[in-house]
């Protein structure tokens, strides 16, 4: 992990768990909003899994994860961008 990159403390928006992911140099851009939340959800169970972010951050980052795939589920079935 890079001294300058700083990882929020809170996990409340996806902008949050961009930077997380930023900080070990993993940059999501598929294309598709719902695809890339997916794709960091993948990313972050394998920081998980490896062990260099600790559980509660995990379960902070997923949680967020979680809601905001809902939610672009939520816009693309009735049509709104947000």
């Amino acid at each position: 992990m890079h001294a300058h990159t700083r990882i929020p403390r809170e996990y409340r928006t996806l902008y949050d768990v961009q930077q997380l992911l930023k900080a070990f140099d993993i940059f999501v851009y598929v294309g598709k909003r719902l695809y890339d939340i997916e794709l960091m959800a993948i990313e972050l169970d394998n920081l998980y899994q490896a062990g260099v972010i600790e559980r509660d951050t995990y379960l902070k980052a997923k949680i967020v994860l979680r809601h905001e795939h809902r939610e672009e589920l939520r816009r693309n079935k009735t049509g709104r961008l947000y």
